[in-house]
């Protein structure tokens, strides 16, 4: 296993109190181990213990012949794993639980009296995954790199005629040429007053002059996501909403520039959501400002009014300020930050300027 961020999670369980854990989070498994299952309906557990004591268990169904620094526990499909795992686990310490676990594997240990006590100790993993090492960093570099690529090629394929639905089956093929495993998240594309409906699914809608383009794309290379967005306009932009475009852009790079380490996510929210609001369009900024990310495409934190916690090093997520008026036009600009000691760099290097394609 990765015996740094092993270690680092072990001593934030300990500053709860707890020195034993079940994770069955196949993200954080792959995290530790290097190993990604998709377990389905099976039991994939890693069990982890301040003293040494881990365990990793699988079903006979997943082929694991390598060594994954950590005693490997086998079962079959006729064989019922609880008793196993019971049987590691130390009956008179706190047991801490991932916010994963499926209860129909939680309640027979309960029932069992495994630990005295189970908390949920899934802040303990997901406070150390947030900081990214460098190998991490380097990785979410690169899936940022092939986003960027990505957006390049997939607006070079607008043109008169094309459907929403179209320009994001195109997406795939375009990553899969890059050497990306595929998307972090279904892409959304949205012309025109589609581009104000949130989390809208690409339809058949033919692109029109004057319409908005709003794409919204991630892929994920190597494990790691990308998520990137960008609004453009089809052969012309109406005064209106070159102001709202304008708006957004310095709504992002507003927040941008004040992300380095000590500042509260929350105030990265406001210098977006004030400015927004000072244009007149604060009702229609109706998401929060970002979302960290990284083996997920939504991890644990995010960027909003009610996160008072201090931005750290290591730490990416999100900026994706956007304004949306029903029935008229959407507009969101996002990019992801990574956060270093003495600031942020902007993953993205995909040109934020106004432009308008014909």
């Amino acid at each position: 296993m990765n015996t740094s961020r092993l270690n680092r999670i072990l001593d934030k369980l300990s500053e709860q109190g707890v020195s034993q854990m079940i994770i069955t989070d196949p993200y954080t498994i792959f995290y530790l181990t290097g190993r990604f299952i998709n377990p389905g309906e099976r039991l994939l557990a890693l069990y982890i213990s301040r003293d040494g004591n881990h365990r990793f268990f699988i079903n006979d169904l997943f082929t694991v012949n390598e060594d994954l620094g950590v005693e490997k526990v086998r079962f079959s499909d006729t064989k019922d794993p609880i008793p196993l795992l019971a049987d590691c686990i130390n009956p008179s310490s706190p047991l801490g639980i991932d916010k994963n676990m499926p209860a129909r594997f939680l309640l027979p240990l309960m029932e069992r009296g495994c630990a005295p006590k189970y908390q949920n100790t899934s802040f303990c993993v997901d406070a150390v995954r947030s900081l990214k090492d460098a190998a991490e960093q380097a990785l979410m570099k690169e899936a940022s790199r092939v986003n960027d690529c990505a957006m390049e090629q997939l607006r070079d394929l607008i043109r008169e005629g094309i459907t929403e639905e179209q320009l994001a089956k195109d997406l795939l093929d375009i990553y899969k040429s890059m050497g990306a495993e595929g998307f972090s998240f279904s892409p959304l594309v949205g012309f025109g007053p589609n581009a104000a409906l949130g989390h809208y699914e690409p339809g058949k809608a033919v692109l029109k002059a004057g319409d908005c383009i709003l794409i919204d794309i991630g892929c994920v290379k190597d494990g790691y996501c990308s998520d990137m967005t960008r609004t453009f306009f089809w052969k012309e932009v109406s005064p209106e909403h070159r102001k709202v475009y304008e708006t957004v852009k310095e709504a992002v790079l507003a927040a941008e520039s004040l992300i380095r380490p000590g500042v509260r996510f929350c105030d990265l929210d406001a210098a977006a959501r004030n400015l927004i609001t000072e244009a007149g369009y604060g009702p229609y900024f109706t998401h929060r400002l970002g979302h960290s990310i990284g083996l997920e495409d939504h991890e644990y934190g995010d960027v909003s009014s009610a996160n008072t916690a201090c931005v750290q090093p290591g730490m990416t997520f999100s900026i994706e300020p956007g304004i949306y008026l029903e029935g008229n036009v959407g507009v969101r600009i996002e990019d992801l930050a990574l956060v270093t000691e003495n600031g942020a760099v902007i993953l993205n290097a995909f040109p934020k300027e106004l432009e308008i394609l014909s």
